[in-house]
């Protein structure tokens, strides 16, 4: 792997292992050893994490909720699980620090782009809360312009149960096509529903590559490093390599 700084895209839903819970200590502990590894690699680590598994829109349309506070809510539920994915990266003795859009006292660091780059060079992970900041914007958004601020050469994107980029559902449709490979103007061409929109617009002029790979492999991560299972993930970028 060329990459020395990622950013790990993770959704709410993939930190617990069904809708009964939303959190799961073994989903935490394969989390916690799969960024390990990269940081005893010197691979410097930042993290964005959903909040699906707390809140999601649906539920806001089916109690009249209005889009905009939906959202907040939505940016609410982030920063509780960067919360918890910090704090068990901590009592792990993996150095972990939580960087949120807005202020919570006590809690978060205030996002200050000059520090950034020193959190990482020390060898700590971020993880970013909050989203955006703004509503409107989703958290793959959010993971895009956390990317570009601290000059990450690649996000990956961890999907659940999917492999990477199809030109359809995979789980419907049988003849679904799979990219291993796939240039940024190809998604917006070919309008596939691989991460938010605005998130492939802002990505598209830089040098920042998206893996998008299956989180519900074993080693998922020390897969990628090795550069194995070349078929469970696709990897999108300015031009294909």
């Amino acid at each position: 792997m060329d990459y020395k700084r990622i950013l790990l895209k993770l959704s709410g839903e993939a930190l617990s292992e069904d809708r009964d819970s939303i959190y799961s200590k073994k989903v935490f502990e394969s989390i916690y050893q799969e960024v390990k590894f990269l940081i005893d690699k010197n691979i410097q680590v930042s993290i964005v994490i959903g909040g699906g598994n707390i809140w999601r829109g649906e539920i806001a349309d089916e109690i009249n909720i209005d889009h905009e506070k939906a959202d907040y809510m939505g940016m609410l539920a982030t920063s509780i699980n960067s919360i918890a994915l910090t704090s068990f990266f901590n009592k792990k003795g993996l150095d972990s620090v939580f960087v949120n859009m807005f202020d919570i006292e006590n809690v978060a660091q205030n996002k200050d782009v000059s520090t950034l780059d020193n959190y990482l060079n020390d060898g700590k992970v971020i993880i970013f809360g909050g989203g955006t900041g703004k509503p409107f914007f989703s958290t793959d958004t959010a993971a895009s312009l956390r990317a570009k601020e601290i000059n990450a050469d690649a996000i990956f994107v961890a999907k659940n149960n999917t492999n990477g980029v199809y030109d359809k559902d995979p789980n419907k449709y049988d003849d679904a096509r799979f990219f291993p490979e796939i240039t940024f103007q190809e998604i917006i061409d070919q309008n596939l529903k691989v991460i938010d929109a605005t998130a492939i617009e802002l990505l598209k002029d830089t040098e920042i590559n998206l893996i998008i790979f299956n989180m519900n492999r074993d080693n998922f991560i020390k897969n990628l490093y090795n550069n194995n299972d070349s078929q469970n993930k696709t990897i999108v970028g300015k031009k294909k390599n």
